[in-house]
């Protein structure tokens, strides 16, 4: 684990509750279609609406996503589980209850392994089954956010999707691994197609509960919860200015109050949303229109069996491969970029030539031309005939990002084409080398004077000249090595 959060004899206490909504084509229990961007209250019926007398149906396919998320947390999936009414008043409920579970989850308790150098594990408290609320829109605030706003309407085509909640232990210990452990569970079930985990379109939402108590104390402090945390970044900064503001609460003689927050990212301040509340407040109680949910432990470990490979186990076999860490864990949890790597790398036979070039000129060219690694015209075929003239010393790295380049504006072009057309040709022969060297060394004799004195940082200019000489096309390790052999003479 990274470095704890301590601060005056404190550390911080973090749980997460993440909110998923699946990958489904209909809501939870109706027909509705399960679709971001519609136009508002269009993908809507009698039930989602909770007209009296209509009657909900629990969507198959959210329970088997549901299993599968549950199954690649490394969850315990029982034979049977149950659905309860969860009884609040708000106006993205058309219901004024939400149909979610309680005491019998689908999921429950799991284990999820945060790899790497500051390794951690985070226990799993469950994972549930619900549908979730309507969409509220609130207007004249700033950046669309409750506070400050003149007023507020509801877009109810959000109200009834396939909402999977995962509660974890409070087991986090930093705001750090709680962005770490946050971004591994996100790559972790877009891995298995279960959710596109989109934080912009609300597909994947997280609650953050936190308290402080003394080092090495057993007992918990009083939790309160950030509401709603939009990124990563975000998340991060909102627990660390919630830890600091409880730390200045305890200080100052005064008790940490048991409230739902709201963090500003423009200001970096909290405000009080309203009183936390406990279970009990729900007023849980078995649903009492739908049916138990059985699993068949054989159908489970069908499942398992087809799940792909997860991102920890991706890290683990591409640090076994002589990947960096730090580069196995940003490939592990891209799978879109971590695809084209294995395509590349199986292509080119270098793991680390595969990710230098991923990482490097093509991650730079998805950012900046806003396309993902699927989309680009660059396919892992076309790139790695570009990696192979580099590493047969065709062509140096100069000319090679001239090609790349081509390759982007070309979709038709390959690598050999384009450095034929353009004369691109490394100069590599030891004559033509040693006349280059040799006319540079002539036209400056005072930087040849100068590093025969010790002026060991001239050879970098001379590199540099010799360079400009051939166009750029010549390898500058060789004109180093035979400017050195020419200046010891």
């Amino acid at each position: 684990m990274s470095a704890p959060w301590q601060k005056d004899g404190y550390e911080a206490v973090i749980g997460l509750e993440i909110h998923v909504q699946l990958n489904t084509a209909s809501k939870m229990f109706c027909s509705c279609p399960n679709r971001y961007g519609d136009e508002p209250n269009t993908n809507v019926c009698m039930v989602c609406l909770a007209h009296p007398g209509a009657l909900p149906v629990a969507n198959a396919e959210a329970v088997r996503q549901s299993a599968r998320v549950g199954l690649a947390l490394g969850c315990r999936i029982p034979d049977t589980s149950e659905f309860s009414r969860k009884q609040y008043f708000y106006p993205d409920s058309p219901k004024a209850y939400q149909i979610s579970q309680y005491d019998q989850p689908l999921c429950a308790e799991g284990v999820f392994h945060v790899p790497g150098e500051d390794a951690f594990t985070v226990g799993i408290t469950r994972a549930h089954l619900e549908e979730d609320a309507a969409k509220m829109i609130h207007a004249g605030g700033d950046g669309g956010r409750i506070s400050g706003s003149a007023g507020s309407v509801v877009d109810f085509n959000r109200v009834g999707t396939p909402l999977l909640e995962i509660v974890t232990e409070p087991d986090i210990r930093s705001p750090e691994d709680a962005r770490r452990f946050l971004t591994l569970l996100r790559a972790t079930v877009i891995a298995i197609g279960a959710s596109e985990c989109d934080m912009e379109k609300g597909s994947l939402r997280a609650d953050a509960n936190v308290s402080i108590r003394p080092i090495g104390a057993t007992e918990y402090g009083t939790k309160t919860e950030l509401k709603n945390m939009n990124s990563f970044r975000f998340l991060e900064r909102g627990i660390e200015a919630e830890l600091d503001r409880q730390l200045a609460l305890i200080k100052a003689g005064e008790a940490v109050q048991q409230e739902t927050l709201h963090f500003d990212p423009a200001t970096g301040t909290l405000s009080s949303l309203r009183s936390k509340e406990e279970a009990h407040d729900y007023r849980y109680f078995p649903e009492p229109d739908l049916l138990p949910v059985t699993q068949d432990q054989d159908d489970l470990a069908a499942l398992a069996g087809q799940l792909p490979e997860l991102p920890v186990a991706r890290f683990s076999r591409l640090t076994g491969a002589g990947l960096p860490e730090a580069t196995a864990l940003l490939l592990a949890t891209e799978p879109e970029l971590a695809a084209y790597y294995d395509d590349l790398a199986e292509r080119v036979g270098d793991a680390k030539v595969a990710a230098n070039w991923v990482l490097g000129e093509f991650q730079a060219h998805l950012n900046g031309d806003g396309l993902t690694a699927d989309a680009s015209p660059v396919t892992p075929e076309r790139l790695a005939g570009l990696v192979a003239l580099v590493v047969d010393g065709a062509i140096n790295q100069t000319s090679a990002k001239e090609v790349f380049a081509a390759l982007v504006e070309d979709p038709a072009a390959t690598a050999a084409g384009v450095v034929e057309a353009r004369d691109l040709a490394q100069v590599g022969g030891a004559d033509e080398l040693g006349a280059i060297v040799d006319a540079v060394l002539a036209a400056h004799p005072d930087e040849v004077e100068a590093f025969r004195g010790g002026r060991e940082q001239v050879i970098g200019f001379l590199v540099g000249q010799c360079m400009k000489q051939s166009g750029g096309r010549a390898d500058a390790k060789a004109l180093q090595a035979l400017l050195r052999e020419r200046l010891a003479g």
